[in-house]
């Protein structure tokens, strides 16, 4: 007999007998699972300072951009999110248009790395990189392209340094912090960073993750795990996984003095809204930032919601704003099959339009 759900009793014996046979198919996709890794395009250091280096990639033509664009990646994580693999490569995609790519490795802090502050991050390191570049291409200003935390830091120095930044490109970065739907600022607003950071010194990674994880805990504990078991007879598609798990959990512990001070102006006083973020002692007001701006968000982002990057447009300095509102969310728009030929297309189309 048939229940309100339409099942039978030969539904669930053929359900169950296809759960045996994918873990049986799994066992012998296991043994053959190769070590997987991210970063797939070939790079070289060009610049140093500590743990912070930067990279240049080199794809397989000579870049035709006139100016270089620079990728500031958030602290969080590791910045191989933009050049996953083969085929979910953003780095790759800007490379075959002819864009000159480099990408900053903020590195893995420890205890001698408690008190770099915001300052550290944004002026003497992103700062450096940027004036490395502009030395080497002899050119007064670069392209910047700011991704997530990476964002706000970029934005920070844009609107510090102006006459540096070409063209600025913001992707899934928060601005407006306390938007309702923000619920990891809503959670960030309840600590007690000060206590924390003076307890713990460094922030551990594992505690972060746990805290990203537990936004959405049956996806991400529970459902995605689940499924594993519907691709374990197709050894690529497990390889995929494995290698966004290690991505996942391969994640640096945060600098404590910089942890609370970002955490600090943005999650919980929400600064470049209300005013009065700061520097280094110097005042960011975004309406510095001058230079063209192509805002870039996702509209399924549980951790950057929409609302909360829209709302540069109404506090940036620029004539010149443009917004590519994605369909998916924070990871997908680096590696779905619909982002790798939108978002590098509208960047370099965006870039070019404005180098001539």
């Amino acid at each position: 007999m048939n229940g309100p759900l339409n099942i039978t009793a030969e539904s669930l014996a053929e359900e169950a007998a296809q759960f045996q046979r994918k873990l049986t198919a799994g066992i012998q996709t296991l043994r053959e699972v190769d070590d997987v890794q991210f970063g797939v395009t070939t790079r070289e250091e060009v610049w140093r300072d500590g743990k912070t280096v930067l990279y240049r990639f080199r794809g397989a033509r000579t870049p035709s951009a006139k100016s270089p664009l620079l990728i500031c990646y958030a602290l969080v994580n590791r910045p191989y999110m933009v050049d996953l693999q083969e085929d979910r490569s953003l780095v790759k995609g800007l490379l075959e248009r002819g864009q000159d790519v480099y990408v900053i490795d903020w590195g893995y802090p420890d205890r001698s790395d408690r008190f770099l502050t915001l300052e550290d991050y944004i002026e003497r390191f992103l700062g450096g990189a940027v004036d490395h570049l502009r030395e080497a291409h002899g050119l007064d200003a670069i392209n910047l392209l700011g991704i997530c935390q990476g964002g706000v830091f970029s934005l920070c120095y844009a609107a510090l340094n102006p006459d540096k930044v070409k063209n600025l490109i913001t992707m899934v970065t928060p601005v407006d912090f306390h938007t309702s739907d923000n619920m990891l600022s809503n959670w960030n607003r309840e600590i007690d960073v000060d206590l924390l950071v003076d307890t713990l010194g460094n922030v551990p990674a594992d505690m972060m993750n746990f805290t990203y994880l537990t936004l959405k805990p049956w996806r991400l504990f529970a459902q995605k795990y689940v499924g594993l078991v519907d691709i374990l007879d197709d050894k690529k598609a497990v390889e995929d996984f494995l290698r966004m798990e290690k991505w996942i959990f391969d994640s640096p512990d945060q600098a404590g003095e910089a942890f609370r001070d970002f955490s600090k102006q943005f999650f919980q006083q929400n600064r470049f809204v209300k005013g009065g973020a700061t520097v280094g002692g110097r005042e960011v007001h975004l309406g510095m930032v001058e230079m063209p701006v192509l805002n870039i968000f996702a509209e399924q982002d549980h951790l950057v919601p929409p609302d909360a990057s829209r709302a540069l447009k109404d506090l940036a300095g620029t004539d010149d704003y443009t917004e590519l509102s994605f369909k998916g969310g924070h990871i997908g728009i680096y590696v779905s099959g619909r982002a790798q030929k939108e978002v590098p297309d509208t960047i370099h189309g965006w870039l070019e339009t404005r180098s001539r």
